[in-house]
């Protein structure tokens, strides 16, 4: 089994500000555990600007430049610890630091290049500790946290469950109660609260949309405390929340949709259209309720539904000066206004659903 482990910043501090050895040190036991059943484990790990911080003596960043600076100072002090406490376990760490460009259509051969050093770190029986590259790019210090980094790495190498240790230990219900297992991923937004932390930018709801990416590409997903049993996490037994990957078969080209192709637009769309979309149908003009971004034929586009949230991505049938013109429309009011064969805004083959 691969499995996935993504530790946000705040989770390698203790309560009083100072770095959580004791954390650390259980997780190389949890790992060691995991290894010892065959298990291969990547870590996908923030925690440079915090470490940089302590390591200056700076109780809180300020400026995106100041984190950034902090971001390549603490870099080797974050994998120091890594390695030091993890080696006294007997596992070695590797570092790999990645930018977003890695993830983008167009740059496959930077992709498989990764994929492929990494492939290699695993065979050899060492742990790779996955990171942002904070010093060039400024992604992860203002969106994220790294979920969506974790997601991205999930896809790339095809893990069989992506971990999401969190502060809050799961998702939690209106009266504060984690929530065992979510089953429409879509209704957990209205549970969201708060945005991210001292040290990261991520929150719930950031750990919630790179979720529903994962799922959607048939990953399972467990959000939990630094606390679980990693015996029991791999089994999809967990103190925190599981969410389960969609039913839908998924076809590797409806993962590049949803992985690589960058998006050009967005695509606003009515409650009928969500529900037509779940059940595996094309999305037709008569749904689409609104446009944003400049697009030609067969570009990526989001698919938003009600308060903007995204619920898929797909290649367009047409531009979106076309949409415009026609949404709202019907089918054969489509054909008379574009003079054209095509009836769908988005082919449910070219389309990948998050939900």
């Amino acid at each position: 089994m691969r499995l996935l482990i993504k530790i946000g910043s705040n989770l390698i501090q203790t309560e009083e500000g100072d770095i959580d050895l004791s954390f650390i040190s259980s997780l190389a036991r949890g790992i060691k555990r995991l290894r010892n059943l065959g298990d291969e484990v990547i870590l996908v790990s923030s925690g440079a600007v915090l470490c940089g911080a302590k390591t200056l003596g700076i109780k809180k960043p300020t400026d995106l430049r100041s984190r950034q600076a902090l971001a390549g100072i603490g870099q080797a002090y974050l994998m120091h610890l890594y390695d030091s406490i993890f080696s006294n376990y007997g596992i070695r760490v590797g570092q790999v630091l990645l930018t977003s460009d890695v993830f983008m259509k167009g740059n496959e051969d930077r992709f498989e290049n990764a994929k492929q050093t990494i492939e290699k770190m695993l065979d050899l029986g060492v742990v790779p500790v996955i990171n942002e590259n904070d010093t060039v790019a400024v992604s992860e210090l203002i969106f994220g946290d790294n979920d969506f980094l974790s997601a991205y790495v999930g896809y790339m190498l095809d893990v069989d469950l992506l971990v999401i240790l969190s502060s809050a230990g799961g998702l939690r219900d209106d009266e504060g109660k984690i929530i065992p297992e979510v089953a429409d991923i879509e209704s957990a937004f209205g549970l969201v609260k708060g945005t991210g932390t001292e040290f990261g930018s991520g929150g719930m709801r950031s750990k919630l949309e790179a979720t529903r990416l994962v799922t959607s590409i048939g990953i399972p997903v467990i959000i939990t405390s630094k606390k679980d049993d990693f015996l029991e996490v791999r089994q999809l037994k967990t103190r925190g929340t599981l969410f389960r990957p969609t039913k839908r078969r998924i076809r590797e080209k409806h993962k590049t949709i949803a992985m690589i192709e960058e998006s050009k637009g967005i695509i606003y769309v009515d409650e009928g259209a969500v529900k037509a979309l779940k059940e595996g149908r094309s999305l037709l003009p008569a749904g689409v309720i609104g446009v944003e971004g400049n697009f030609a034929r067969g570009d990526t586009v989001t698919v938003a539904g009600r308060g903007g949230i995204p619920i898929g991505k797909g290649r367009t049938n047409l531009s979106s000066e076309e949409i415009n013109e026609v949404k709202g429309r019907k089918t054969n009011e489509v054909k008379n206004i574009l003079k054209d064969a095509k009836e769908e805004v988005i082919h449910r083959d070219n389309l990948v659903i998050f939900l």
